[in-house]
C-alpha cells in the first residue's frame, strides 16, 4: 500500500500530540502508545496498492504548489467501521480541491481505498484507532474543546510493505 498524506506544522502537530497524551493519561485508547517511528499526526488523502508510473513526481508537484494549506480542527468524533476516534477537519475549498486533484493523479491505480474517495472521504486527524462510542463524551472532555488551527506544510507517502515513509513535497519545494 502507498498513501498520500499531509503533515502538520509544528504547532498543530503539538496540539494533536497533546490530545494523544491526555487520552493516554486518562487510560483511554490513544495513538500516543504507538511508538513506530512513522507515527505522527497526518491527514490521509488517498491510499492505493502502488502508485502508477509518474504519479510520485506528479503528486510532489501538486502538493508543492498547494502547500502550505491552512486548516482548522473541528469536533471530535468516532467514525463508523473500525471505530477510530478522530479530530474532524473543516473541509475548506482548497483542501477539497487538493484531495480531488490527488485522486485525479491516482485514477486507475489498483487497490484504491474507497473510504478516501471524493464524496466518501471524511477529513480528520486520528487520535485513537479503536475506540468505543460510549467513551466519546469522556474523550471530548479529556482532549478539550479547543479548535486548533494551523497549516499542512509537507506531504509524505507511507509504504505498507516496508513500513517506511518518504517525502512527496513541502512548502517551497
Amino acid at each position: 500500500m502507498r498513501t498520500v498524506e499531509l503533515l502538520c506544522c509544528p504547532q498543530l502537530e503539538a496540539a494533536v500530540r497533546a490530545g494523544w497524551d491526555r487520552l493516554a493519561a486518562a487510560g483511554l485508547p490513544s495513538l500516543a502508545r504507538n511508538t513506530h517511528p512513522t507515527n505522527r499526526p497526518h491527514l490521509t488523502l488517498a491510499a492505493v496498492d502502488e502508485f502508477p508510473p509518474g504519479a510520485r513526481r506528479r503528486l510532489a508537484a501538486l502538493v508543492g504548489r498547494a502547500l502550505p494549506l491552512p486548516v482548522r480542527l473541528d469536533r471530535i468524533a468516532v467514525l463508523d467501521g473500525s471505530a477510530p476516534l478522530v479530530w474532524l477537519l473543516r473541509p475548506e475549498p482548497a483542501l477539497t480541491a487538493l484531495h480531488a486533484a490527488v485522486w485525479d493523479v491516482l485514477a486507475g491505480a489498483d487497490g484504491q481505498r474507497p473510504w478516501h474517495a471524493p464524496g466518501r472521504w471524511v477529513p480528520h486527524l486520528s487520535l485513537a484507532l479503536r475506540f468505543r462510542a460510549a467513551d466519546r463524551r469522556l474523550a471530548r472532555a479529556v482532549v478539550g474543546v479547543d479548535r486548533p488551527a494551523g497549516e499542512f506544510v509537507a506531504a509524505r507517502s507511507y509504504d505498507g510493505a516496508t513500513r517506511t515513509v518518504g517525502p512527496l513535497g513541502s512548502a517551497g519545494s
